[in-house]
């Protein structure tokens, strides 16, 4: 049938391996390249008659336990057996939880490093900031600590004076983190984080009822910045995905704006302010000249669940880059 993606991808990784390769001894003449239907079905623990039908666009429905089995059987790598649950009109039984540890790779990282000029960051589907650059920690240092975007948002003091529109990104916000419960509603950390978040904010209760949803692509932001006064800038958000549920979020000005200045401001402030101690100024050396703020350093991210919503001092913690 012309139609029958699902039979095609079937048909081809078929024949695209032998019975050594998994595992099975040859016997008999083959007419046709690959593992026989039969063979298939055996490795995949299915009848042979309903894999046949698979192939032949009869049968289009393979529950989730069948398309794994399948793609055990085919020896199919992630991709191909992601698209081969789409086929199958599937849903995986093992959708990456939200809750396992968050690590960011060293690749994403060097990445982060190529855009010293713009804030940049990776943040998790509960909102947790999981590494930031240069700038986009100068970016959130009002913060104490820049740790998670809805608890900086609605629990700490420095939220409304940040956000220009408070109303607006404290919306956003919700709607994001509303997100994402359909990806793992029962996760320990959004658990906990909705509790937390629900005690202490009215408004972020509010948000939270109106059962809003809305997933981080792009969009202008205003800030107010301490240090450097108003910001508006763009973001586009990017799904990494070696790491699902990460995003990398990248901020931008306009160029030529006062915005842009600013920016170029702010890291020329941040950058000053974490040069390392070192020979006084009547006794530079090349070393107390450099910044102490240097390709590939980023500041790591560990978080203490929520006690430091009982402890709003605490410092940043630099221990660590992986969410407890």
């Amino acid at each position: 049938m012309d139609d029958n993606h699902l039979g095609d991808f079937l048909r081809a990784r078929r024949a695209g391996l032998r019975p050594e390769d998994v595992g099975m001894a040859s016997y008999g003449a083959r007419r046709v390249a690959g593992l026989r239907r039969e063979e298939v079905a055996v490795l995949a623990g299915v009848n042979a008659d309903y894999y046949t039908r698979l192939e032949q666009g009869r049968e289009r429905n393979p529950s989730p336990q069948v398309v794994d089995a399948l793609s055990r059987a085919l020896r199919l790598d992630a991709d191909a057996r992601a698209h081969l649950y789409r086929l199958a009109g599937a849903t995986p039984n093992d959708q990456p939880s939200v809750h396992a540890a968050e690590r960011v790779s060293p690749s994403l990282r060097q990445l982060m490093d190529g855009y010293p000029n713009t804030p940049a960051f990776v943040m998790s589907r509960t909102l947790d900031l999981l590494a930031v650059n240069a700038l986009a920690d100068a970016l959130y240092a009002p913060f104490e600590p820049a740790d998670n975007l809805a608890r900086m948002t609605f629990l700490d003091a420095a939220g409304r004076n940040f956000y220009t529109d408070w109303d607006r990104a404290a919306q956003a916000t919700v709607a994001n983190l509303r997100e994402a419960t359909g990806f793992d509603p029962d996760n320990p950390r959004l658990r906990e984080l909705v509790r937390t978040l629900t005690e202490h904010s009215a408004d972020f209760t509010r948000l939270w009822n109106a059962h809003t949803v809305r997933g981080k692509t792009q969009d202008a932001k205003h800030f107010l910045h301490p240090d450097v006064g108003p910001l508006t800038l763009t973001y586009q958000a990017f799904d990494v995905r070696d790491a699902p549920g990460q995003q990398l979020v990248i901020y931008n000005a306009e160029p030529g704006s006062p915005s842009a200045q600013s920016l170029s401001l702010l890291g020329s402030i941040h950058a000053t302010r974490r040069r390392p101690a070192g020979p006084t100024a009547d006794q530079p050396t090349e070393q107390g000249d450099r910044w102490a703020i240097m390709p590939g350093r980023f500041r790591p991210r560990v978080f203490h669940r929520w006690s430091l919503v009982k402890h709003p001092a605490a410092r940043r913690s630099t221990c660590g880059d992986h969410v407890s």
